[in-house]
Formats: structure tokens, C-alpha cells, sequence
């Protein structure tokens, strides 16, 4: 193997490459279900799966599927937050030979029908709830099968009586087929399907890319596959870690580092379907969680939280940022308190997604505000911002491009835009970085993001990173906005901790930015809110702030 700069801060537990099994996915499933087959492998508001359980239940409905007419080549859509159903219908539908497209359950009507009639699905297992947004839209899908299935069909019969006073009720729908019952008809036999690993997909996840245009990513068996064993060894994952799964599992992050990871290394996943401080805390001290994958709002959140010092998370021994940057400030603060061993990683739905991370064995190999250096297997490089050819040296900023087994095979249906995206083996990121003599590696931010101030290039999360230094700020997100002058000028929406609510005014943040940075990074416009948009994954939504503010200017 190739010598690298990094292998220099390699974690000492971790192999440079890894002997992948060149299996179907729904093999890890099987594997530690024959290993473990008595060991929980998932707890749902108590209520306690085992392996052996998941693998019986993902063989029925394999069975069921196969008898809709479902195999090789079909879509099924998985309509569900992070529940057991999710997993019993992601690993069946894998063994009837199907590739799965992940929706967002906060996806409303018009959304999920784009995914729907892209992906061709012709099954979708649907949360109950969830089912009225699918309903306005079924007659112009292809969906011809659809299956729901309830938040209390897997709780315990107490949590389930309780959650009926908030609400949650079992709903039936005309025309729909039960999960439950389906599982009960059927006899846990899986079909024999033929399966190429590294050609066969096994999920379309839709992403925007740099266009905006959601894309079908195609990952196949092998590229996930690759990955959970890649997160397995980084982390790395034993069969008595506890890991709090709180990371939606229709996000490529989730799918991969909690559910995917977890069941490959057949250790225990606590899931609930959202995030929510105060039940995280206390999951976390009643289970002794080991393993806390999130995102950095949900750090950011627990650090805000007054019953952060009611709990013990000293059970804690592994935090992986992602799917967003994590500023220094968190890192430290959030390290500081827990001992959680907090770094920051990074991936992209192309890459199923995990491809960097900062060394988990010794602190001192953490670089605060580096994503850290590749994972096993996996090379990356730093090329110019105009051809995407030129590989350039340290220090010097451009398109990071990554290359490895868990890179996908392409986009669903479109070939130009699997061009551009995938030359020569590498798979142009689209983020704007840069790399260190160490080789590790920055991001400075998207390529779509920059700002143009006269002619001067401006990164939203430079500025990002000098707003969450000052003590008052809870939460920021930067973008660009028009300006007749500048042509683009510097525009911070700022969430305050409410100790600072009224105290602090947008010329004191202006302030603390001049004394930090050059004066065009310096906001020249700031918006105090009570909250920013963000995805289900936690991941602040720039360009819904974008938009915002180009519909207010034009009227």
C-alpha cells in the first residue's frame, strides 16, 4: 500500500485495509444473528429485540414482499422514522433481490411523489401517521402495494396505553395492509436471490448535489457494506457497546454509522424516532450508552440544556460529528463536560457517506476544525476549482475528491450528471477545501455556498465558526444575499441562549467579528431569530434562509 502522509496519526486499533466479504448487506444482519442470536440488538422505548428476532421478522417479510410479486430489479420506498419496522422492512426488502429509496418523513405530498416516480417504486411501507401525505398522491405514482405499520405496534403495552393519551394512536387506512399482521401470515422462509454485491443497489438515497435537482445516489451492497465495516474498525464498535441510534436512519449517516454499523459489530441500538433532550439524557444514563453518533446541533443542544449536570454521561466513550461543521467551541465545551470524546468526521450521501475522521484513540491526534484524515481504504486529494484535474499541495484551497469501495456506483437515470461527478474513479465532493502536511484535511465549505464580495471570496463557515466564540450565541448560520455595491455582501441569522435575549444587539456581534476577522468576512446584516430551518437530520438549511431572503427582497 501506497504510503501516506496520514498513516503517521493512524488510530492504533484500526487496520489501513480492511478484507471485505464480497456479500449481499442483509449478510450482517444474518451473521450476528447466528453469533448472537439471543443478544438485544434493538430497544424501543423499552421494548427489546433480539437478533434472532430481527433476522426471523426480515425473512417474513422477505416472504410477504416475495409474494406481492416483488424481486429483482423493483423499488421498495420506506416511509418510517427510526423504529424496529424500519429495519425488519429495510433488511426484507434487501433479500427479496429490491433496492430500497429512503423518504424523509417530514416529506410532504409534493416531494414524496418526485421520489416516488423517479425511484419507480411499487411498494412503500408507511408510517401510519405519515399515510394522508402519500394518499393525495397515490394515483400518480406506480405504487401498487402499500403497507402501514404504527409507532405503538412494537412499544410496550404500558408505553403504548400512555402514548394513546398523547395521541398516538394505531391507524387503519382503506386500502392499505398491515405490517403486523403480514408478519404473522407469513413463515419466515427468505427467497434465494443471486446478488452481485458490488454491481446490485441496494438503496437509492436522494440527494441535491451541487445542482439543487435531487439525484438518486445508487449505492450497492458493496459500498455499504464497506462502510459499516470501515465505521466498525475506525470507532471502533465491540459487541457490548451500547449505541444511542437518534440519527434518523432515512439519512445516509444514520443508515450507515448507527443501524448498518451496529448490527455488523452486534452490539445493542437504543432508537427512538426523534430527538429530544431530555429523553437522550436519560437514555444515555439508564442504558450506560458507549457510542453517540450526532450532528452538531444536537451537541449544541444538550450543551444548552439546564438538566445537562442531572445526568451521568460518563458511560460515553465515543462521539462522532457529521453531515454538518462542527465549530471548535462545541467540540471543547461538549468534550470538557462529558469526557464523551466529541471529534468531527465527514461524508456525503455519494459515499455512503463516511470518508474522513479524526483519530478516536488519542485526543492529541484530534485536530479541532479538521475533518480529520481518510478512512481505511480510502484516498482523497485536494484538485483545482476549474478543471477538477490538477491535484494541488498543502495549504492550497480547492474541490476536495475522495475515492474508495464505498463510493456509489452513480446517479439513478442520469448519466451527465454521473460524469461530472465521478472521473477517473474520483468523486468530485463539491466542498471547497484544503489539506496539511500531516494530510489532514478542512473544509472551508460547499462550493455553492461561497460569497462573492467584490470580487473577495468569503466561506459562510469561517464566519460561522468567529460568531459561535462569542458567549451569547446559541446558533448561526451565515449565506450571502444581494448588494448593489458589493454585488453579494455578508447576511448572519443568530439564535441567542436566552440569558442573552435582549442584552445583546447586532452591533455588539459586529464588534466581536471586526476584532476577529478581515472586515469584508464581517456581517453587515443580522437577523436575531428564535430558531433556524433545519433538516430532520439536524443540519442547519442554508438555502432555505436563501430563499427566504431573496422572495422578502423581491416584494
Amino acid at each position: 500500500m501506497e504510503e501516506k502522509p496520514w498513516f503517521k496519526f493512524w488510530p492504533a486499533e484500526t487496520p489501513k485495509s480492511i478484507d471485505y466479504p464480497e456479500v449481499p448487506l442483509f449478510h450482517i444482519l444474518d451473521n450476528s444473528a447466528s453469533k448472537f442470536p439471543n443478544k438485544t440488538a434493538l430497544v424501543f422505548y423499552g421494548k427489546k429485540l433480539t437478533f434472532k428476532q430481527l433476522e426471523i421478522a426480515s425473512d417474513k417479510f422477505a416472504a410477504a414482499l416475495t409474494d406481492m410479486g416483488v424481486g429483482k430489479g423493483d423499488c421498495v420506498a420506506v416511509y418510517l422514522p427510526n423504529m424496529p419496522q424500519f429495519v425488519i422492512a429495510f433488511f426484507g426488502a434487501l433479500k427479496t433481490g429490491a433496492h430500497i429509496t429512503l423518504c424523509n418523513p417530514m416529506y410532504k405530498a409534493r416531494e414524496l411523489e418526485y421520489l416516488l416516480t423517479d425511484s419507480e417504486a411499487s411498494v412503500i411501507v408507511a408510517l401510519d401517521m405519515l399515510y394522508k401525505n402519500f394518499e393525495k398522491i397515490r394515483g400518480k405514482t406506480k405504487v401498487e402495494k402499500v403497507i402501514t405499520t404504527s409507532l405503538k405496534d412494537y412499544m410496550p403495552s404500558l408505553i403504548g396505553f400512555l402514548a394513546s393519551f398523547k395521541g398516538i394512536k394505531k391507524i387503519h387506512h382503506p386500502g392499505t395492509i398491515d405490517f403486523i399482521e403480514l408478519l404473522r401470515k407469513y413463515p419466515p422462509k427468505s427467497p434465494e436471490v443471486k446478488i452481485k454485491p458490488k454491481e446490485d443497489i441496494a438503496i437509492l438515497l436522494y440527494t441535491g448535489g451541487t445542482t439543487g435537482i435531487p439525484k438518486g445516489a445508487m449505492l450497492t451492497h458493496f459500498n455499504l457494506l464497506t462502510n459499516a465495516y470501515q465505521a466498525k474498525n475506525w470507532m471502533p464498535v465491540k459487541e457490548n457497546d451500547i449505541i444511542l441510534s437518534v440519527l434518523p436512519f432515512f439519512h445516509v449517516y444514520g443508515l450507515t454509522v448507527d443501524m448498518n454499523t451496529g448490527i455488523l459489530a452486534g452490539a445493542t441500538q437504543i432508537l427512538y424516532p426523534r430527538f429530544e433532550v431530555k429523553t437522550v439524557l436519560k437514555a444515555i444514563e439508564k442504558y450506560k450508552v458507549t457510542i453517540f453518533p450526532g450532528v452538531p446541533t444536537i451537541y449544541i443542544a444538550l450543551l444548552n440544556s439546564p438538566e445537562l449536570t442531572k445526568y451521568d454521561l460518563t458511560s460515553i466513550r465515543r462521539c462522532i460529528s457529521g453531515a454538518a461543521p462542527l465549530p471548535e467551541a462545541v467540540m471543547h465545551k461538549f468534550n470538557e463536560i462529558t469526557k464523551g470524546n466529541l471529534v468531527e468526521g465527514y461524508g456525503l450521501t455519494e459515499a455512503s457517506p463516511v470518508t474522513h475522521c479524526n483519530p478516536l484513540d488519542d485526543m492529541k491526534k484530534v485536530k479541532p476544525g479538521s475533518i480529520g484524515i481518510p478512512f481505511p481504504d480510502t484516498d482523497a486529494k485536494i484538485v483545482d476549482l476549474e478543471t477538477g484535474t490538477k491535484t494541488l499541495p498543502p495549504g492550497e484551497v480547492g474541490e476536495l475528491a475522495v475515492k474508495g469501495p464505498q463510493v456509489m456506483k452513480g446517479y439513478w437515470n442520469k448519466p451527465e450528471e454521473t460524469a461530472k461527478a465521478l472521473r477517473d474513479g474520483w468523486l468530485l465532493t463539491g466542498d471547497i477545501a484544503k489539506v496539511d502536511e500531516d494530510g489532514y484535511f478542512y473544509i472551508v465549505d460547499r462550493k455553492k455556498d461561497m460569497i462573492d464580495a467584490s470580487g473577495l471570496k468569503v466561506w459562510p463557515r469561517e464566519v460561522e465558526e468567529v460568531l459561535y466564540m462569542h458567549p451569547a450565541v446559541k446558533e448561526a448560520a451565515v449565506i450571502g444575499v444581494p448588494h448593489p455595491y458589493r454585488g453579494e455582501t455578508v447576511k448572519a441569522f443568530i439564535v441567542l441562549k436566552e440569558a442573552y435575549k435582549g442584552k445583546v444587539t447586532a452591533d455588539d456581534i459586529k464588534k466581536h467579528c471586526r476584532e476577529n476577522m478581515a472586515v469584508f468576512k464581517v456581517p453587515t446584516e443580522i437577523e436575531f431569530r428564535e430558531e433556524l430551518p433545519k433538516s430532520m437530520v439536524g443540519k442547519v438549511l442554508r438555502r432555505v434562509l436563501k430563499e427566504e431572503e431573496l422572495r422578502k427582497r423581491a416584494t
